[in-house]
């Protein structure tokens, strides 16, 4: 009976300290909205008028476009990525607080349409976080949107623009066979990513390279054994001035081991795929048609970057971005 009294009494204890501990105060979604809010304000400059809206014709939204983004970028960082989860519970307790809020319905709408303004905040944040760096790791991933058995059968993008429709295609570092996308990004040594694109899966990794040249100028670039060609690394440094390193392979021709910093510096692009993948859900689909998904991924990557900003403002490794917000 004693043993019991002492234990109750020092989870009691516990729970006490728990409650009047500062570092849970960023636990409540409510606050890490307005926190990202006004990250977002700092950085929508030109882009948003006083009320944080798009300027266009028609009515004025109560509920503005920034506050639609700054609320999926909230979800995104709590890793809420069902709609129908996020209004139905969670912002339930919250509906007092958050005034003029918008329905289900309206969000999903408006959130597609302003995936451009969501996209050009993180490339502000991630230029002020790169600063003047010249060294890149590039590297893919595969996002599955249904099994291969029904790909099919799959919908999305059989209506409209074909050439954005998912397609069959082969991930040779899982060993599997996918339908679906193909992530590509390039980050710094840091780990801010700066760009990425989203190609059928049947693409391969190398045409990306064609859209980096057009956006970056004397660097370097290092990716895995999927960017080996002498053909599109001479024709990079003849346009671009682009250095494209990649490491051998073992029956190749004048085969050279691996720089062994540049190898494990490029792990921090495999972290970012990580990170993508087990806080932000990435490889959850539930859209239904190719816009939604691509808004979703440009959602989760800007949510990624906003953690990383806030970690690089309160002087921390910007990798650490699981309590960022805490």
């Amino acid at each position: 009976m004693f043993k019991k009294l002492c234990i109750s009494l020092i989870f009691s204890n516990l729970a006490m300290r728990k409650s009047l501990s500062p570092n849970l105060r960023m636990h409540n979604l409510l606050t890490k909205f307005a926190k990202i809010l006004g990250i977002c304000k700092q950085f929508s400059d030109n882009l948003v008028n006083e009320r944080g809206n798009i300027p266009r014709r028609g009515p004025v939204p109560k509920f503005s476009d920034l506050e639609v983004v700054a609320l999926s970028l909230a979800a995104e960082a709590e890793s809420i990525d069902s709609e129908n989860w996020l209004f139905g519970c969670r912002l339930q307790e919250y509906k007092d607080k958050i005034p003029n809020l918008i329905s289900r319905r309206q969000f999903n709408d408006r959130r597609k349409q302003l995936s451009g303004l969501c996209e050009e905040i993180r490339r502000r944040m991630a230029r002020k976080m790169a600063g003047g760096e010249d060294f890149f790791f590039v590297d893919s991933k595969p996002i599955e949107v249904c099994r291969v058995a029904r790909g099919r059968r799959c919908k999305m993008g059989r209506t409209g623009d074909f050439a954005r429709a998912p397609d069959f295609g082969f991930c040779a570092s899982q060993n599997m066979y996918y339908f679906g996308y193909k992530l590509h990004a390039l980050c710094t040594a840091s780990g801010v990513i700066l760009s990425y694109d989203l190609s059928k899966a049947s693409v391969h990794d190398i045409n990306y390279m064609k859209d980096v040249r057009l956006e970056y100028h004397h660097c370097s670039i290092y990716g895995d054994k999927g960017y080996i060609g002498a053909d599109v690394q001479l024709d990079l440094f003849e346009t671009a001035r682009i250095r494209l390193e990649c490491p051998y392979r073992l029956n190749q021709k004048e085969w050279k081991p691996t720089f062994i910093s540049h190898a494990k510096s490029r792990k921090r692009i495999e972290t970012l795929f990580s990170q993508l993948t087990g806080q932000f859900l990435v490889i959850r689909n539930y859209a239904k048609i190719t816009k939604g998904l691509f808004s979703r991924i440009i959602g989760k990557i800007t949510a990624l970057t906003i953690l990383q900003y806030v970690n690089y403002m309160n002087g921390k490794p910007i990798g650490r971005i699981k309590y960022a917000l805490n």
